[in-house]
């Protein structure tokens, strides 16, 4: 069973140095048909005016993934990391028991737009982590968190799984699910068909109740999703 949400649907929020939209109920937004799916917990897609951002503030026992769509991140934390984060790196900060941080439009003249994922861990009380990485830009399903950090993703505290699918124009690609397993995809650019469906850049798609799904680009563009492999 495949159930699509749509870009549009989505909350929005624009406090002027950002305008943000939540694919689940997040902060001000409230939708109890959308408090998240499985262990995934929040998909922001933030857009930040230059010389603005995220003061510093806490978070504890969330597992907190950031990709940055375009421009860049000047990160801080508590933890020591100061750091900058380009277009199409990856950060994961394991907020375990407790982490504070601040987040910023690192350009003075360009926007910032990332996307911020929430993933509920199974364990609590754990030593703060940061973990930073770019994973190119390959054709096919590229890892980027699993629960055992399995080929060089980061390690998350959850048994789940995200990937960057990367389509090239007229192919497709069939994608197993485990038994009992949940699949979730958030589109981000090209022409998107997951099975019957198709996807335009913002959408969502919750995936239940099925073993398989092909994923299908028959546009001229390359097509950029996450996929999420959940409990």
């Amino acid at each position: 069973m495949i159930t699509l949400r749509q870009s549009q649907d989505r909350g929005n929020a624009n406090h002027g140095w950002l305008d943000t939209k939540h694919s689940f109920s997040f902060a001000n937004y409230y939708d109890p048909q959308h408090m998240g799916f499985s262990a995934l917990r929040v998909i922001n897609d933030d857009r930040i005016k230059p010389n603005s951002g995220f003061d510093t503030h806490g978070h504890r026992d969330m597992e907190i993934i950031t990709f940055v769509l375009s421009g860049s991140i000047q990160h801080k934390d508590s933890e020591g990391n100061v750091k900058v984060l380009t277009a199409g790196e990856f950060q994961l900060m394991s907020a375990g028991s407790g982490i504070y941080h601040s987040e910023f439009n690192a350009s003075q003249t360009e926007e910032l737009q990332l996307l911020q994922i929430w993933i509920e861990p199974n364990t609590f009380g754990n030593e703060p982590e940061y973990q930073q990485k770019s994973f190119g830009t390959n054709a096919g399903l590229t890892a980027i968190a699993s629960p055992t950090g399995q080929e060089g993703s980061f390690s998350i505290k959850q048994d789940a799984s995200l990937y960057q699918l990367v389509l090239e124009p007229g192919s497709e690609m069939n994608v197993e699910i485990g038994m009992g397993r949940k699949m979730y995809v958030h589109h981000i650019a090209g022409e998107l068909s997951v099975d019957s469906y198709a996807l335009s850049p913002g959408d969502g798609a919750k995936i239940e109740l099925t073993d398989k799904v092909m994923f299908s680009n028959n546009s001229t563009t390359n097509v950029i999703a996450l996929v999420f492999d959940l409990p």
